[in-house]
């Protein structure tokens, strides 16, 4: 049992970083023995566990007690090294001058960020950072572009982890990985141009016609796309005054059958635009008038009805869903009666997103939301794989995106050929894999047909995340399975967390896969991130409440 220590003001993120770090804690409460006591931030240590984890960017009566001597505090960011791995941090931190065996040094100085030290039958961890400062930036604020690829609060939970384990104290975790599978894989479809038909002289056309024509020549002469495909370009561009005059077919159309058959015996998630002409508002006036959608969600009705019989959810695209929790209502209400679904997920067109937009769409009746993501790259906005709960929300829960096709393709974007497409999309599946949580996909309505034809990289994807057990969820499986994993709470100490105990909420004979109890033995005194897979025991989840330690704990 861990007894955390932090600043009142921290509380709901402490409770929040706990969920993503699914192991027994509570609060600290005086004359309760405690195996780990972590202290966070500025708060005073009082604590009396064998092992003490103390997190924070100023001196504190340890660092007194101790005699380590402090380099001046940064005040601004910092990136960090743990085994290899980088950690940014954004806030505050310190390190520690003359200290042995730095396991998390600072890249810029090559100090010590960190030290261990055993003392009067105790072991104490000192970090030079604020933990759950940096935990409310990432969920709050999100990670600059420069850090995309970094899953950081997975390696804060990691550095974490090892330290309970390395301090000589076992562990128990439910992690974020469905039973029986590796990782979730959520795949999802921004609908924005169904038909080019309604496109005549408007920036889309051209944008189609320049990209179809010249940016296919150029794409070829760079090696990124084949003669064949450069004629089919070619061609669909000829073809463009026969479309408008129905002499033709519509080859943005059909975008349904197109994913219905890549997909097949896989259910994702399809955002649909409510409102036709609508380019909706941005905090300080009208958003641009090219934001508007040339349809809306009922010229779909046929479409929704056939994706939703084949299993796929459909959910909002939203326009002011963000900003204006009256609109917002307005907006899923007419998802609501166009699917006949009661619970409706939604992300924002253009990814327009701000601080309180996840109280605004909980206003608004949102169940879900899958927006904090990037336009202009691929990674790890909110530094997690995992589904959280945004600090200013109460019940919503963000399901993060982490890839999108026009982020990976697109000449302002990336520009990345379909090979280095692959090994950007590889690595973000390695961290998946290592870490858990869920990876999800944006790839366009139109990104099958021409002038995008990035329907092979979408094929490899998803062929190439079946080689690694996925589960393959659409956005409101991936949810559930995350609040089912929410809903459990170890034992009598729940009521010190705040939740009460629920029992039977982990079952799994609701199609959402179980849950896993993972045990890990204790480690040596220092013998951080040196463990392998046989150092943990996995045990299937059928029941919401932990009260024992299972029996069979490695040795």
């Amino acid at each position: 049992m861990i007894g955390v220590i932090a600043d009142p003001a921290d509380q709901d993120v402490v409770r929040e970083f706990f969920e993503l770090f699914k192991t027994p804690w509570e609060f600290y409460r005086e004359n309760r023995g405690y195996e780990v006591v972590l202290c966070a931030g500025d708060s005073e240590l009082h604590g009396t566990g064998s092992v003490i984890l103390c997190y924070s960017s100023k001196e504190t009566s340890l660092d007194s007690a101790e005699t380590v001597s402090l380099a001046p505090c940064k005040r601004d960011f910092c990136m960090l090294s743990y085994q290899g791995k980088r950690i940014p941090i954004y806030g505050e931190s310190i390190t520690f001058k003359r200290r042995d065996g730095g396991f998390l040094t600072d890249e810029g100085s090559g100090e010590s960020a960190a030290y261990l030290q055993q003392f009067e039958g105790r072991v104490l961890a000192r970090v030079g950072y604020d933990l759950f400062r940096e935990v409310r930036t990432l969920l709050k604020t999100g990670q600059p572009a420069t850090n995309a690829s970094i899953p950081t609060l997975e390696r804060h939970i990691t550095l974490l982890r090892d330290l309970i384990i390395g301090c000589g104290v076992p562990l128990k975790e439910i992690p974020p990985i469905p039973q029986g599978h590796s990782f979730i894989a959520c795949l999802t479809h921004d609908v924005d141009h169904p038909s080019i038909r309604p496109h005549k002289w408007d920036h889309t056309a051209f944008g189609f016609l320049y990209r179809a024509v010249f940016g296919s020549l150029r794409n070829v002469l760079r090696g990124r796309l084949s003669f064949s495909n450069l004629i089919r370009n070619w061609v669909a561009a000829l073809k463009l005054p026969l479309v408008h005059l129905h002499f033709a077919e519509d080859f943005w159309r059909d975008f349904d059958d197109r994913y219905l058959e890549l997909e097949t015996g896989l259910s994702s998630t399809f955002f649909v635009i409510p409102f036709k002409n609508c380019p909706g508002k941005i905090v300080d006036g009208a958003a641009p008038g090219f934001r508007a959608a040339h349809y809306d969600a009922r010229d779909l009705a046929n479409t929704i009805e056939k994706l939703q019989t084949s299993g796929h959810e459909i959910a909002l695209h939203g326009i002011d869903a963000w900003l204006d929790s009256s609109k917002g209502a307005e907006e899923i209400a007419e998802i609501r009666r166009l699917t006949g679904t009661s619970e409706i997920g939604t992300r924002m067109h253009w990814l327009y997103y701000d601080e309180l937009s996840p109280k605004v769409l909980e206003q608004a009746g949102a169940s879900y939301d899958s927006t904090v993501g990037y336009n202009e790259t691929v990674g790890y906005r909110a530094g997690t794989s995992q589904v959280y709960r945004p600090p200013e929300a109460s019940r919503l829960l963000e399901l993060p995106m982490h890839v999108m096709d026009t982020a990976l393709f697109y000449p302002a974007h990336l520009d990345l050929s379909a090979n280095d497409a692959k090994a950007r999309l590889n690595g973000l599946l390695d961290n998946v894999v290592q870490y858990g949580g869920c990876l999800t996909v944006n790839w366009h309505d139109r990104s099958l047909a021409p002038e995008r034809l990035w329907g092979n990289s979408y094929r490899d994807l998803v062929h190439e995340m079946k080689a690694r057990g996925a589960w393959f969820a659409n956005a409101g499986q991936a949810i559930a399975w995350f609040r089912k994993r929410r809903s459990v709470v170890f034992g009598e100490d729940s009521a010190s967390q705040g939740v009460p105990p629920t029992r039977g909420a982990a079952r799994s004979d609701d199609g959402i896969p179980g849950l896993r109890l993972r045990v890990y033995k204790a480690g040596r005194v220092g013998d951080l991130g040196a463990r392998h897979a046989a150092e943990y025991v996995d045990f299937p989840v059928e029941e919401g409440l932990f009260v024992d330690m299972p029996s069979e704990i490695p040795q």
